[in-house]
Protein backbone atom coordinates (compact mmCIF):
# COMPACT_ATOMS: atom_id res chain seq x y z
CA UNK A 1 0.00 0.00 0.00
CA UNK A 2 1.24 3.49 -0.82
CA UNK A 3 1.28 6.25 1.73
CA UNK A 4 0.98 9.91 0.81
CA UNK A 5 4.72 10.54 0.43
CA UNK A 6 5.10 7.57 -1.95
CA UNK A 7 2.07 8.70 -3.98
CA UNK A 8 3.46 12.22 -4.26
CA UNK A 9 6.91 10.99 -5.29
CA UNK A 10 5.31 8.69 -7.86
CA UNK A 11 3.49 11.70 -9.30
CA UNK A 12 6.70 13.77 -9.44
CA UNK A 13 8.57 10.89 -11.06
CA UNK A 14 5.82 10.63 -13.66
CA UNK A 15 6.05 14.33 -14.51
CA UNK A 16 9.84 14.14 -14.84
CA UNK A 17 9.90 11.35 -17.39
CA UNK A 18 6.78 10.25 -19.18
CA UNK A 19 7.00 6.64 -20.26
CA UNK A 20 5.17 5.43 -23.35
CA UNK A 21 5.86 1.74 -23.51
CA UNK A 22 9.53 1.38 -24.42
CA UNK A 23 9.81 5.02 -25.48
CA UNK A 24 10.45 7.86 -23.08
CA UNK A 25 8.95 11.19 -24.06
CA UNK A 26 9.70 13.79 -21.42
CA UNK A 27 8.10 17.24 -21.49
CA UNK A 28 11.28 18.87 -22.85
CA UNK A 29 11.34 16.51 -25.84
CA UNK A 30 7.64 17.10 -26.42
CA UNK A 31 8.20 20.88 -26.39
CA UNK A 32 11.13 20.50 -28.81
CA UNK A 33 8.98 18.43 -31.16
CA UNK A 34 6.28 21.11 -31.06
CA UNK A 35 8.89 23.82 -31.75
CA UNK A 36 10.25 22.05 -34.82
CA UNK A 37 6.76 21.28 -36.11
CA UNK A 38 5.92 24.98 -35.99
CA UNK A 39 9.37 25.87 -37.34
CA UNK A 40 8.54 23.99 -40.55
CA UNK A 41 4.77 24.53 -40.71
CA UNK A 42 4.73 28.31 -40.55
CA UNK A 43 7.43 29.04 -43.17
CA UNK A 44 5.92 26.40 -45.45
CA UNK A 45 2.52 28.03 -45.14
CA UNK A 46 4.03 31.48 -45.66
CA UNK A 47 5.81 30.25 -48.80
CA UNK A 48 2.57 28.85 -50.17
CA UNK A 49 0.79 32.14 -49.54
CA UNK A 50 3.59 34.14 -51.19
CA UNK A 51 3.73 31.85 -54.22
CA UNK A 52 -0.04 32.05 -54.67
CA UNK A 53 0.08 35.85 -54.48
CA UNK A 54 2.85 35.82 -57.11
CA UNK A 55 0.64 33.63 -59.31
CA UNK A 56 -2.25 36.08 -58.94
CA UNK A 57 0.13 38.93 -59.78
CA UNK A 58 1.30 36.99 -62.85
CA UNK A 59 -2.34 36.55 -63.87
CA UNK A 60 -2.81 40.31 -63.86
CA UNK A 61 0.49 41.37 -65.46
CA UNK A 62 1.72 38.60 -67.77
CA UNK A 63 0.68 38.45 -71.42
CA UNK A 64 -2.05 36.00 -72.40
CA UNK A 65 -0.20 35.10 -75.59
CA UNK A 66 3.45 34.28 -76.26
CA UNK A 67 5.80 37.26 -76.72
CA UNK A 68 8.90 35.96 -78.48
CA UNK A 69 10.76 39.30 -78.29
CA UNK A 70 10.63 39.17 -74.45
CA UNK A 71 11.22 35.37 -74.35
CA UNK A 72 7.81 34.86 -72.76
CA UNK A 73 7.04 31.54 -74.35
CA UNK A 74 6.58 29.23 -71.33
CA UNK A 75 2.86 28.76 -70.61
CA UNK A 76 1.45 28.63 -67.07
CA UNK A 77 -2.17 27.81 -66.38
CA UNK A 78 -3.50 29.93 -63.51
CA UNK A 79 -7.16 29.32 -62.62
CA UNK A 80 -7.99 28.33 -66.18
CA UNK A 81 -6.20 31.27 -67.80
CA UNK A 82 -2.94 30.67 -69.64
CA UNK A 83 -0.23 33.30 -69.22
CA UNK A 84 3.22 33.26 -70.79
CA UNK A 85 6.40 33.75 -68.80
CA UNK A 86 10.15 33.34 -69.22
CA UNK A 87 11.92 30.09 -68.35
CA UNK A 88 13.60 31.81 -65.41
CA UNK A 89 10.28 33.07 -63.98
CA UNK A 90 8.77 29.61 -64.41
CA UNK A 91 11.74 27.95 -62.71
CA UNK A 92 11.73 30.35 -59.74
CA UNK A 93 7.99 30.14 -59.11
CA UNK A 94 7.93 26.35 -59.49
CA UNK A 95 10.88 26.03 -57.11
CA UNK A 96 9.14 28.24 -54.55
CA UNK A 97 5.91 26.25 -54.82
CA UNK A 98 7.57 22.83 -54.52
CA UNK A 99 9.91 23.89 -51.72
CA UNK A 100 7.03 25.43 -49.77
CA UNK A 101 4.95 22.29 -50.15
CA UNK A 102 7.90 20.14 -49.03
CA UNK A 103 8.63 22.27 -45.97
CA UNK A 104 4.92 22.38 -45.10
CA UNK A 105 4.61 18.58 -45.36
CA UNK A 106 7.64 18.09 -43.08
CA UNK A 107 6.02 20.45 -40.54
CA UNK A 108 2.67 18.72 -40.91
CA UNK A 109 4.26 15.33 -40.30
CA UNK A 110 6.12 16.59 -37.23
CA UNK A 111 2.89 18.18 -36.01
CA UNK A 112 1.03 14.89 -36.38
CA UNK A 113 3.78 13.06 -34.47
CA UNK A 114 3.61 15.75 -31.77
CA UNK A 115 -0.17 15.40 -31.46
CA UNK A 116 0.11 11.62 -31.28
CA UNK A 117 2.76 11.81 -28.54
CA UNK A 118 0.81 14.50 -26.71
CA UNK A 119 -2.26 12.26 -26.77
CA UNK A 120 -0.24 9.34 -25.41
CA UNK A 121 1.12 11.56 -22.66
CA UNK A 122 -2.35 12.85 -21.77
CA UNK A 123 -3.74 9.31 -21.72
CA UNK A 124 -0.88 8.11 -19.56
CA UNK A 125 -1.24 11.11 -17.26
CA UNK A 126 -4.96 10.37 -16.88
CA UNK A 127 -4.18 6.75 -15.97
CA UNK A 128 -1.67 7.91 -13.35
CA UNK A 129 -4.18 10.39 -11.91
CA UNK A 130 -6.75 7.59 -11.65
CA UNK A 131 -4.26 5.37 -9.80
CA UNK A 132 -3.32 8.21 -7.45
CA UNK A 133 -7.00 8.95 -6.78
CA UNK A 134 -7.69 5.27 -6.07
CA UNK A 135 -4.72 5.16 -3.71
CA UNK A 136 -5.88 8.34 -1.99
CA UNK A 137 -9.41 6.92 -1.59
CA UNK A 138 -7.95 3.67 -0.28
CA UNK A 139 -5.94 5.59 2.32
CA UNK A 140 -9.00 7.53 3.42
CA UNK A 141 -11.09 4.38 3.84
CA UNK A 142 -8.50 2.75 6.10
CA UNK A 143 -8.47 5.69 8.53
Amino acid sequence: MLDRSNAASAGLHFLGSIGTGGNKMNPAKLATLKFFALLFLLPGLAGLIVSSSISVHYLDTMPKGPVIAESRVVPRDIHGTVVYQTKDEDRKLSLMEYASVGVFIVGLTLGMVYLEQWGVVQDRYGDEEDKLAENRLGLQKTR
